[in-house]
């Protein structure tokens, strides 16, 4: 096992800067306080983004995705959302209940850059804007409404350095346990692991709106 030693533990701001050094060039000009025409473009060909939120009862990362495009930018400083059905457990949203602020990271299919988007958020759900986000006669549950405060793009180390987007390197998901499995195993068999299994996918898919 590691031996690990307070005096190796970075506990001030001087020390970690010491250790990394500044950032400058690029790393510091591609921060914005608005959504760009490029960004725009970025968001628009988004599938997926992971949104952070958090309050003293805790942090949250919850997955979000959609048809490209289904992030609107309603102006250079403002981001609409609609809320899918989802677990009910919402999360995210009583977070911002409690702190407004968030931050969102964008994936493309792909491509390797992300981009970070950080904010302010509110809940609504104004029968016009949710109207506005009708799928299959469906309308979202809210629309979360993020006032932009920084933008910019991460550069594509990160997904280099994963893979994520090679094909040779995707993970069968029979080689993992299933989630039957480990609602059963996490509960003492309080849940039965075989029959939450059965047609999952197929229940999820004809739930998603």
């Amino acid at each position: 096992m590691t031996t690990v030693t307070e005096a190796h533990r970075i506990t001030d701001v001087e020390t970690l800067e010491k250790l990394y050094g500044a950032p400058s060039g690029a790393a510091v000009e591609k921060e914005i306080d608005y959504l760009h025409p490029h960004y725009q473009k970025l968001i628009a060909a988004s599938p997926f983004f992971v949104f952070a939120t958090g309050a003293a009862g805790g942090m949250d990362a919850s997955p979000r995705g959609d048809a490209p495009g289904f992030v609107a930018v309603e102006d250079e400083k403002t981001l609409l959302i609609p809320d899918r059905r989802g677990n009910n457990r919402t999360d995210s949203l009583r977070n911002i209940i409690a702190n407004p602020r968030v931050a969102l990271l964008f994936l493309i299919p792909g491509v390797g850059e992300t981009l970070r988007v950080n904010g302010r958020a509110e809940i609504r759900t104004d029968p016009a804007l949710l109207e506005r986000f009708l799928v299959e006669g469906k309308l979202p549950r809210s629309v979360i409404v993020v006032r932009v405060e920084t933008v910019f793009f991460q550069c594509a180390r990160a997904i280099f350095r994963s893979k994520l987007w090679e094909p040779a390197r995707y993970v069968e998901r029979a080689s993992l346990p299933s989630l039957g499995t480990i609602v059963s195993d996490i509960t003492h068999a309080r849940f039965d692991g075989k029959e939450y299994d059965k047609g999952l996918y197929e229940r999820l898919k004809s739930a998603l709106y």
